[in-house]
C-alpha cells in the first residue's frame, strides 16, 4: 500500500533518543531546551513553548489568552476537530465559519460577518500549509481588539510575504505529530512575541507551577515551585523533544522533497477537466497535505478505485459544524460543504520513490477516465 502519510525516521532520531535515554530523566528536561532554541532559530520566533501535542498548544495558547466561558472563537469549519476541541476544552463556542473554494482557507469577510461582541479570538487555519491572509487579519484584530491564534500545524516551513509562519503576528501554534512535516512522534509548539503570555503558557503547560527554571533538572528542585494558576500536564517528553531535534535538522530536505511531488501532481493534474488543484505557490509554501478537488461526484468512486490498486487517500477534514457536538444549523457554509463534497488527499511524504508518484498520477487519471 502507498500510504497517503507517514513519518521518515532514521539512525540520527536513535541516536538523539538515545541521549535521552542516557540522561535517565524522561519528562520536561534538557532535551526540550534544546528543541525549542532550535525551533527558535530556524523560525526566527521571539519565544517557542514545545507541548505534548498540537491540540494542548491550541488550548493553552487560548487559556494563556484568558479565553473562556461565554467567548466565542471564529474558526474555519473545514479543519482538523482538535482546532474545535482546543476551544470548547476553554468553555468559550467555536464559530464555524466559511472557505475560499480555490484555496480552502479562512474566508475574511465571513470572518467579518460572524464578529460579535463576544468574539475573543480568530483562529486562522493554514490549510495545507497555505498561509492565510494575516494582513487582513491582524487589520481586523487592531479594529476589534481581538487576539490571532494561528493553527499552523500543517505550516511548518511555510512562508508568508518572505516571512516565516511563527516570526511575526500574536500567537502561532504548532503539531510535530507522526505525519507532519516533521515529527516529534507527538509534539507541539505555542510560538508568540508577547513575553508575558511565554511566561504564563510556561507555567500552564505544567500544572501552574512557577519554579525558578522551567526545564533542566527540575526533578532535583521539586519542592521549589508555587502554584498560580490553572495548568494542564501539557509539557514535551525529553524523548519526544530528542526525535524532534533529528527531524529539525532535516526539515529543508524533507520540504524540498514534498515540494517536488506537489509539482509533479500539479503538472499532471493541473488541466484535467475533473480535478481541480489548490492555488498553492510551492516557492513559498512548505506542503504537508496535497489536496485536489474531483468534480462530477466521482471522489468516492476514485478512493475506491485508488484502494484495489494499494494506494491510500485521504479526506481533510469533515467539516466541524456537520458533527454532532458542533452541529450548528443556522450557520450556512456552502463552499465548505461542496469542498467536503470534493476533497481527496493523495499520498505526500519523503517516503514516496518516483515509481510511486508515477503510479499515483497513473491511478488518479486511469480512474477518473473509467
Amino acid at each position: 500500500m502507498i500510504k497517503v502519510s507517514r513519518a521518515c525516521l532514521g539512525e540520527e532520531e536513535l541516536a538523539q533518543v538515545k541521549e535521552a535515554f542516557d540522561y535517565g530523566y524522561f519528562g520536561l528536561a534538557t532535551k526540550v531546551d534544546e528543541f525549542e532554541e532550535a525551533l527558535k532559530k530556524y523560525l526566527g520566533a521571539k519565544y517557542v513553548i514545545a507541548t505534548s501535542n498540537g491540540t494542548a498548544a491550541l488550548h493553552l495558547a487560548m487559556d494563556a489568552a484568558g479565553i473562556g466561558r461565554g467567548d466565542e472563537v471564529i474558526v474555519p469549519s473545514l479543519t482538523f476537530v482538535g482546532s474545535f476541541q482546543a476551544v470548547s476544552a476553554t468553555g468559550a463556542t467555536p464559530v464555524p465559519c466559511d472557505v475560499y473554494p480555490d484555496t480552502l482557507l479562512t474566508d475574511i469577510d465571513d470572518v467579518k460577518r460572524c464578529i460579535t461582541p463576544r468574539t475573543r479570538a480568530i483562529m486562522p487555519v493554514h490549510y495545507a500549509s497555505n498561509p492565510c491572509d494575516m494582513e487582513a487579519l491582524l487589520d481586523i484584530a487592531a479594529e476589534d481588539k481581538i487576539r490571532i491564534i494561528e493553527d499552523a500545524a500543517h505550516a511548518l516551513g511555510s512562508l508568508y510575504h518572505g516571512k516565516m509562519i511563527g516570526s511575526f503576528g500574536d500567537i502561532a501554534c504548532f503539531s510535530f505529530d507522526s505525519i507532519k512535516n516533521i515529527t516529534c512522534g507527538e509534539g507541539g509548539a505555542v510560538v508568540t512575541g508577547d513575553g508575558k503570555l511565554d511566561n504564563l503558557v510556561r507555567q500552564k503547560r505544567l500544572l501552574g507551577m512557577d519554579r525558578p527554571s522551567q526545564t533542566g533538572l527540575w526533578k532535583d528542585r521539586a519542592s521549589f515551585y508555587e502554584v498560580r494558576t490553572q495548568g494542564y500536564r501539557y509539557h514535551m517528553s525529553n524523548i519526544n523533544a530528542a526525535i524532534g531535534l533529528a527531524q529539525l535538522a532535516k526539515l529543508d530536505r524533507f520540504i524540498a522533497r514534498r515540494k517536488e511531488i506537489c509539482r509533479r501532481y500539479n503538472e499532471s493534474f493541473r488541466c484535467h477537466p475533473l480535478i481541480q488543484c489548490l492555488n498553492i505557490d510551492y516557492d513559498s509554501v512548505a506542503p504537508h497535505i496535497y489536496v485536489i478537488r474531483v468534480k462530477d461526484g466521482r471522489r468516492d468512486y476514485l478512493v475506491d478505485y485508488l484502494k484495489e490498486r494499494d494506494i491510500e487517500t485521504g479526506i481533510n477534514y469533515i467539516p466541524n459544524h456537520l458533527h454532532a457536538f458542533y452541529r450548528q444549523p443556522q450557520r450556512d457554509l456552502p463552499q465548505t460543504e461542496q469542498a467536503y463534497q470534493e476533497i481527496l488527499t493523495l499520498p505526500l511524504h519523503c517516503g514516496l520513490t518516483d515509481e510511486d508518484v508515477s503510479q499515483v498520477i497513473s491511478g488518479v487519471i486511469n480512474g477518473l477516465s473509467s
